[in-house]
């Protein structure tokens, strides 16, 4: 045994001594790199025999670089012609960062006829059921959304369910309290944190329906609109204008935002603004808040204009509806949501007078 072993060692020096005069050296085994070595092996020694070619390597890396740099264009400082809002927000719900990409989704959304209610389904569908039914409904709604202490959003959806409804099925006057309440119900399971029950929306309308009652036409309506409840409302889109309505004041005034959500929920009384998109809505009132806050300024600026994309003359027929609503030349006897917004917790902007006409040239095309 020890000669084998002698004859080993002999054998392997022999092997090595062969190799050195021929000028062969032994492959290196590779180690295998630890993450955390990443570092070290950055600022490692580079071996003598290698350092012609690291610094090779370095001066085509440099080279590649400075190609790169002269290749992209130079970056031109434009100063924007409107002050970018939605980067300047503090809330963290407004989502400052990805707010016009939302907000451009939305005003697709709003656009899909699957999901907008038909503009005339009053005289093309309905055949028991007026427009002034329809007023006194909402105006009852509004009474239920305040008992329950429901959000005004759950408001808004609950009177676009009812007409996307009424545009696609007609519908006896008997039944339309119970649309209003299941609708209600759906709004509050898709907004409220805790919705009201079944018993209590049955309870509201003094049990003239039951549970089953309620419960089915909830089934009806979702089949009607198949499932496609996320619409963007008016309230939806007027949160991000109310912001930009601000710019003009140092502090945020109060009455003006509570202004623009009291004429919001007065064109839900009237079935004329079913035509019109939400946002259009939505940029209606701010023209018409404002106008009513300032009289003598022109109440749409460029700001507005570009965040809207609606100009002063698109926004005249609304504008004008809801200004007649606000007098009271429509809708007079719904006195609903104008005793809400009489509170002094709404600022009492419902007791806030408005000039008995908007002058003509204010929806004329701003001068940039």
């Amino acid at each position: 045994m020890a000669e084998k072993e002698n004859c080993a060692r002999v054998t392997r020096s022999m092997k090595r001594r062969a190799e050195a005069a021929m000028g062969q050296e032994q492959p290196a085994t590779k180690k295998r790199v630890v993450l955390g070595e990443l570092h070290i092996l950055q600022n490692a020694v580079v071996p003598a025999n290698n350092k012609s070619s690291a610094v090779e390597l370095q001066v085509q890396k440099r080279g590649a670089k400075d190609k790169a740099k002269k290749a992209l264009p130079e970056k031109k400082t434009e100063t924007p012609t409107t002050p970018d809002i939605d980067s300047t927000s503090d809330d963290p719900q407004m989502c400052g960062p990805y707010a016009r990409d939302i907000y451009d989704y939305l005003h697709k959304l709003e656009a899909d006829p699957d999901r907008r209610p038909l503009p005339d389904y009053m005289t093309k569908v309905q055949k028991d059921i007026t427009s002034n039914m329809r007023g006194i409904l909402v105006d009852w709604l509004v009474e239920v959304a305040e008992e329950y202490k429901l959000l005004s959003d759950t408001l808004f959806l609950t009177v676009l369910y009812i007409d996307r409804y009424l545009s696609l099925k007609a519908l006896d006057r008997k039944r339309l309290q119970l649309l209003g309440v299941s609708s209600m119900l759906i709004a509050s399971k898709y907004e409220e944190i805790s919705p009201p029950h079944v018993e209590q929306f049955c309870y509201i309308t003094d049990n003239t329906y039951d549970k089953d009652q309620v419960l089915k036409m909830e089934a009806d309506i979702l089949k009607a609109l198949k499932f496609n409840l996320g619409n963007p409302t008016i309230k939806t889109i007027l949160r991000r204008f109310a912001r930009v309505t601000q710019e003009s004041y140092k502090d945020p005034n109060l009455q003006l935002e509570f202004l623009g959500y009291y004429l919001a929920e007065l064109s839900l009384l009237e079935y004329e603004c079913v035509k019109f998109l939400p946002s259009l809505v939505a940029a209606s009132v701010t023209f018409l808040a404002r106008f009513m806050i300032r009289p003598k300024s022109h109440p749409w600026t460029l700001s507005l204009q570009q965040y809207s994309g609606y100009k002063p003359a698109d926004l005249r027929e609304c504008v004008r509806i809801i200004h007649d609503l606000h007098r009271s030349k429509r809708g007079a006897t719904l006195q609903s949501i104008r005793g809400k917004y009489k509170s002094h917790k709404f600022k009492c902007v419902a007791t806030i007078s408005s000039p008995p006409e908007v002058p003509t040239d204010y929806f004329e095309d701003l001068k940039e």
